[in-house]
């Protein structure tokens, strides 16, 4: 038996469905636990499950206890965290440095840190209830992620800067968002039967995505199925099913970023980062 923590966020319930409701890794069972990203982060520094889903700004404050998987990844193109603002408020970042994010050890609040270079005071709570806190005037500012990127405007904010848009433009690699990490504690071979489980979990989503869709509804925060079918068409691609050379460039570049930022330890820069290989 395997215990397996993500998001009930569309792209993990996505990917994870068949892995969990069908025996697709002969060896051991797996269950499942649903948590927000910035728990799940908070559990991976103490290690507490097998594998679970982590941001990647929080991967990499935890490379001696967890290993990334090659499948799983959230990473594109187009798909970054935004900061938003209330509509005519005409707020800009450098009159304003406490900014609402979705969690300390997300990679949002990473990507903020970068782009301001640390002069801003990071606001954290739940996700969804940034929108809500900027439209209460509680905060004049938030970065927003997962499917808030597809409401925010209807629900009366406007974008201030594109997070993911800044990345790709200063950096022209795609934005790793959050991984698949295994604790480096389990063999490698089970890692590797895991890994490719995974795998054939997400090829079996792609050919039946009907079976599957009241789960992933019935754990989505936003049940509009425009939302949930956009969530899972901008974050699962072709980096979810394997990172490749391009995929490992991006993520060696942001903890390089994280590290030189003190987001993450120099120490573990000796650490792999790749299940199977090197860095």
């Amino acid at each position: 038996m395997i215990s397996i923590a993500y998001s009930p966020c569309p792209n993990d319930t996505f990917l994870f469905y068949h892995l969990v409701h069908q025996k697709l890794i002969a060896d051991f069972d797996v269950t499942e636990e649903l948590w927000d990203v910035e728990n799940l982060n908070e559990f991976a520094k103490l290690g507490k499950y097998p594998v679970t889903k982590i941001s990647f700004a929080a991967y990499f404050t935890v490379l001696d206890k967890y290993i990334l998987l090659e499948t799983g990844s959230a990473l594109g193109r187009g798909c970054g965290p935004i900061i938003v603002r209330k509509k005519g408020s005409g707020v800009e970042i450098s009159n304003q440095t406490k900014i609402a994010v979705p969690g300390l050890l997300t990679t949002a609040n990473l990507l903020l840190s970068l782009f301001t270079d640390g002069k801003h005071i990071s606001s954290p709570m739940r996700y969804d209830q940034i929108i809500p806190q900027i439209l209460s005037g509680e905060h004049d500012l938030g970065v927003i992620i997962h499917e808030e990127r597809f409401t925010f405007e209807d629900r009366g904010l406007e974008k201030v800067i594109d997070l993911g848009e800044w990345w790709e433009q200063t950096t022209n690699l795609p934005i790793p968002l959050g991984a698949i990490a295994i604790r480096r504690d389990i063999d490698q071979k089970i890692a590797l039967e895991f890994q490719n489980g995974l795998r054939n979990s997400l090829n079996l989503a792609y050919q039946e995505p009907e079976s599957m869709y009241q789960y992933i509804k019935e754990n989505s925060q936003n049940k509009e199925d425009t939302v949930i079918k956009s969530h899972i068409n901008l974050y699962v691609n072709s980096f979810t099913r394997s990172l490749g050379d391009e995929g490992h460039r991006a993520i060696e570049y942001l903890f390089d970023r994280a590290v030189k930022a003190g987001f993450a330890k120099a120490n573990h820069t000796s650490l792999p980062l790749f299940l199977g290989e090197g860095k």
